[in-house]
């Protein structure tokens, strides 16, 4: 019998606060004085009166989720209670709960959240903040919400959180930044202390902590070292700024970029593939896109793989997976992707063919090159899929002696389909298979006789 198979039909959640079991409803307390065994973290069990709970004591072992279905079904046929942290459905054990053991019928009894304390103290209307969870989760999320005016509570994983999120502040230019660090929340020992990310110099305090930032930038955030002058404002919206990013020319450049990921339409929960990563600028503007979007990259170059996973922790989205790998040997394994954008290796043997496939109906598709080569295999593919095909040609100011001139890119031609029902498996078309192959690989990234100039290879990818 499998243990997720002998669990008990029902167990009921407790949300507790630092205050215990003072600050408990009396549902709630009847709730914990009635079970039989409780489940909770140390410290959340240590809260209670030996007086009033006379139940067994589970403390969760880590790590914590391959253990609940076992420790369920080692218990099953007794009454359960479960100890939660504030509110048990946000950023909780109740989520855990319910995505393990969903046969399971929870009754769960909430208490107020520590973003609810922290904005009652704050005066700040909980609406209008963001809100950051860094336990369990890489500090270089918070990276993605920074911007001028904006209010972020960051859930810290312990003591020494709060000095490393002044050190990311200062890090990416906000220095200025307000910080309050809020121990203890709704609990006898609640104390708070504030100061500037630049000037943040308190010690480590309580574990049970929050951070409050209210961010502002100061006159050199997020410079880029040394690739572009001035400051960087990296916006909501796809298209960052080149210098956001450290490359070596490899780059999809930014008004491309735009127009690439609007064409790949990332949604809340959708998977990409980035074959060919590059400097990684698609992968990271689909994350940031939504919290929630997935993507993985492809690069074959190893020391490229490791930029692309420091551009994504810079501009906070470290769940970026990359991939160090040729296409599309690289791809057997990945997840089923929702979109793929292709900007390397394109002509590579198989490789559009493998992408096809792997799409789901309704999966979209983009590709995009400067070459001659693979713009006929983009045409032969058009002519039998369908889809959109563009050409995008951007020009940029520059000096002329005294006077001011158009310095022109290569232009860039991009296919995007969406994959409809009667599409099939993706078999290539008749004429581009031998030519395919004939050809070999190719970097679409940019041709090699194109790599002296940044702005002509560097906006195909």
């Amino acid at each position: 019998m499998s243990p997720s198979a002998a669990v008990p039909p029902e167990a009921t959640v407790v949300g507790v606060g630092a205050d215990g079991w003072a600050g408990l409803a009396e549902p709630a307390r009847e709730a914990l004085r009635a079970a039989e065994v409780i489940f909770g973290g140390a410290r959340q069990l240590a809260l209670l009166p030996a007086a009033e709970c006379a139940a067994e004591r589970v403390a969760w072992p880590s790590p914590l989720r391959p253990a609940v279905p076992r420790l369920f079904a080692a218990h099953a046929g007794r009454r359960i209670a479960v100890l939660a942290s504030g509110d048990p459905y946000f950023y909780g054990i109740g989520r855990t709960l319910a995505e393990l053991l969903p046969e399971l019928s929870l009754r769960v009894l909430p208490h107020p959240s520590s973003v609810s304390y922290a904005c009652a103290r704050l005066g700040w209307a909980l609406e209008e903040c963001e809100v950051v969870s860094v336990v369990g989760r890489p500090l270089a999320r918070i990276a993605a919400a920074l911007y001028e005016g904006r209010r972020l509570l960051v859930l810290s994983a312990g003591a020494g959180t709060p000095a490393r999120v002044a050190e990311l502040l200062r890090e990416h230019g906000f220095g200025p930044s307000r910080m309050r660090v809020l121990e203890q929340l709704g609990g006898p020992h609640e104390r708070s202390c504030e100061g500037t990310a630049q000037d943040w110099r308190h010690p480590p305090g309580d574990p049970l902590n929050i951070v409050a930032v209210a961010c502002a930038a100061g006159q050199d955030a997020d410079q880029d070292a040394g690739q572009d002058a001035g400051p960087v404002r990296p916006g909501a919206v796809p298209g960052l700024p080149d210098a956001a990013y450290e490359h070596d020319g490899q780059l999809t450049k930014r008004h491309v970029r735009a127009a690439t990921l609007a064409a790949l339409a990332p949604a809340p929960g959708e998977l990409l593939w980035d074959v060919g990563g590059g400097a990684g600028s698609i992968a990271v503007e689909w994350l940031r896109a939504h919290p929630a979007c997935r993507a993985v990259t492809v690069e074959r170059s190893g020391e490229r793989a490791a930029r692309i996973t420091r551009n994504a922790d810079r501009l906070g989205v470290p769940g970026l997976r990359v991939v160090t790998g040729t296409a599309p040997e690289a791809l057997s394994g990945l997840p089923t992707p929702d979109a793929v954008f292709v900007g390397g290796g394109l002509t590579a043997p198989g490789l559009l063919a493998a992408c096809w496939a792997a799409l789901p109906v309704g999966g979209r598709l983009v590709a995009n090159t400067v070459t001659l080569e693979s713009e006929a295999l983009l045409v032969r593919w058009y002519r039998r899929y369908g889809g959109e095909l563009v050409r995008l040609s951007v020009a940029h100011g520059v000096p002329v002696g005294g006077f001011t001139g158009w310095r022109q890119a290569m232009p860039v031609t991009q296919w995007a389909v969406c994959k409809g029902a009667a599409d099939g498996t993706g078999e290539p078309p008749e004429d581009a298979r031998g030519s395919e192959d004939a050809r070999g690989p190719e970097d679409t990234r940019g041709p090699e006789d194109a790599r002296g100039s940044e702005d002509a290879w560097g906006d195909a990818r």
